[in-house]
């Protein structure tokens, strides 16, 4: 991720501050009444001078690859964040219905995922986490794809986050219960694609990136640990009645 930050200059009238001062202005030292710097602050402002140089005015750059895991059909998508700009660059999906060794389609995931994030140079991933299901087979093989995906990621040391199946529709349509045709038409609808894939599993993936946008990066991985009882014990111990 490309973090920029600008300081902002406006100055209004004739006194500007020079290079020692200006560098002081936002330190605690320029707090004190007693110092040379708090005068100096004061006589800026008095000429109408605002400096800015929070993380409020910090310009976002990056790039995001998501991943719908699948053991027959893998979707990606990958979008360009710029402040709160949000644009399409790719979509698509990996193939591997016509592979028969499990191994061999794990390394196929490994060798595609490496292309795109060597051709894309994506910032962060962000993948669809692991559901529970009834056949304990596939949900192995679904596990092992998605430990390769996550291990390309960090091969290239592109941080990754994960998002649950339900969160993700949810961020993408407002419902979590949402079909695949209803997230692919909302995604339509916010980045501006015309044509709509054969596979769902493309749009699945830009999903899955728009919602690590959107979720600001938080995802399964960085749950607040507070909101279990035992970490709202652990953080607030004084409220506990002995």
């Amino acid at each position: 991720m490309n973090i920029r930050a600008r300081p902002i200059l406006i100055v209004v009238g004739n006194s500007k501050p020079r290079g020692k001062e200006l560098i002081l202005l936002n330190s605690k030292k320029a707090t004190a009444p007693s110092t040379p710097n708090f005068k100096i602050r004061n006589k800026i402002e008095r000429n109408c001078l605002a400096l800015i140089t929070n993380f409020n005015l910090v310009s976002e750059d990056k790039i995001i690859l998501g991943i719908d895991p699948g053991t027959t059909v893998m979707g990606y998508g990958l979008i360009h964040v710029k402040k709160k700009e949000v644009t399409l660059i790719n979509f698509g999906i990996i193939q591997l219905k016509k592979i028969d060794n499990h191994a061999d389609k794990l390394k196929r995931i490994l060798e595609r995922l490496n292309g795109l994030i060597l051709e894309f140079k994506p910032d962060e991933m962000a993948i669809e986490a692991p559901f529970f299901g009834k056949n304990v087979q596939s949900m192995l093989k679904l596990g092992r794809a998605q430990g390769v995906a996550i291990a390309a990621s960090l091969n290239h040391n592109v941080p990754y986050e994960e998002y649950s199946p339900r969160r993700i529709k949810q961020s993408i349509t407002g419902k979590g219960g949402a079909s695949k045709e209803q997230v692919a038409a909302m995604l339509q609808s916010i980045l501006k694609f015309e044509e709509m894939p054969k596979y769902l599993d493309a749009t699945d993936g830009l999903a899955v990136a728009l919602c690590h946008h959107y979720s600001k990066g938080k995802g399964e991985n960085n749950k607040n640990k507070s909101s279990s009882w035992a970490g709202f014990i652990q953080t607030n111990p004084k409220r506990l009645k002995k």
